[in-house]
């Protein structure tokens, strides 16, 4: 059975460098395969308040643990804070009720999905509550991305979360994040493949210690079911020339390469599959090395092209109430 490597977190921990998405997996079928993903060997789960499958992410858990496939402490399950609780006084609560959705103690790692505060809605109104307060409305809080953070450090500092990170954040904000924190984010989670390299952000993020994890691997292929135009009119990673060639030469999918290709500039991936096979070629995207070239050429596809921008869902310019 295939295994990840780890990475080195700047607070000591240990991350695998490859782990299971759990973006758009299906309420129906979460709970089966989040247990086959621990079975084929996974132990990084990448969840999220926003996803709406917590619950039964935890559901696949303790029942892969009651069965003997895992132990918690091999575990690393993330989640992440949404923009509806950036406020100081919500933090703790939604994160106590995102531990008893998953059934667990504490979060190997928590991070703050999105460097946007909107205003809060109760769990008990709308869960998860998405982008829109009312009417279709985009409607911002006037908390602080540093009032937000040093909330995060307090779950820090009590356990609930062993690790902190942010997600969706640019350089200048890292930049400002360093300004105030008392505990340096432990990752960065970003979207990131060959036609969004970020390699400015990559360079700034290894200087300052914090471990980045790529989602979106596979570039356009995520967003093309959610009908976004920009995503239909991309050529497909996987069909490239460039990655048909390379994945041919090293009898690997293209899939494992553009994975591979991240992995080996020690950038960590959250791929999802619901097929066994695939699960385990995901997996095993560690034991093979692309050359220099490979890498210099897959990097040199950069548009700069980010798909997962709120304005490319049509969600709109946000307003203050």
């Amino acid at each position: 059975m295939p295994s990840a490597p780890t990475v080195k977190l700047n607070n000591g921990k240990e991350m695998p460098l490859v782990g299971f998405g759990l973006w758009k997996v299906d309420n129906a079928t979460c709970a089966d395969t989040v247990y086959n993903a621990i079975k084929s060997g996974y132990r990084l789960f990448d969840g999220a308040c926003d996803y709406g499958n917590e619950q039964e992410a935890g559901e696949g858990v303790a029942r892969a643990i009651k069965d003997g496939l895992v132990k918690r402490e091999e575990l690393f399950l993330v989640s992440k804070l949404w923009n509806s609780f950036h406020d100081k006084e919500r933090v703790k609560p939604i994160c106590k009720k995102q531990l008893a959705d998953w059934g667990i103690d504490y979060f190997d790692l928590y991070i703050i999905h999105f460097p946007v505060a909107l205003k809060y809605v109760d769990p008990s109104v709308r869960y998860p509550p998405g982008f829109f307060y009312e009417d279709e409305k985009v409607v911002l809080s006037k908390t602080t991305l540093e009032t937000t953070y040093h909330a995060m450090e307090e779950l820090y500092e009590e356990g609930l979360a062993r690790s902190i990170g942010i997600s969706n954040y640019t350089g200048t904000l890292i930049m400002d994040v360093e300004r105030y924190a008392k505990i340096m984010p432990q990752t960065l989670q970003v979207e990131h493949h060959p036609y969004l390299v970020q390699s400015d952000l990559l360079d700034l993020c290894k200087s300052r210690g914090i471990a980045v994890t790529a989602y979106s691997s596979f570039g356009p292929q995520s967003f093309i079911e959610l009908d976004m135009q920009s995503a239909k009119d991309t050529p497909l990673l996987m069909e490239h020339d460039t990655i048909k060639s390379i994945a041919s030469k090293h009898d690997k999918t293209p899939a494992q390469v553009l994975l591979r290709w991240a992995t080996q500039r020690n950038v960590a991936v959250i791929p999802k599959s619901n097929n066994q096979h695939r699960l385990a070629q995901n997996l095993d995207v560690c034991s093979f090395d692309l050359s220099k070239e490979e890498l210099e050429s897959i990097s040199g596809l950069d548009k700069g092209l980010r798909f997962n921008n709120p304005l490319n869902y049509g969600i709109p310019i946000p307003i203050f109430a």
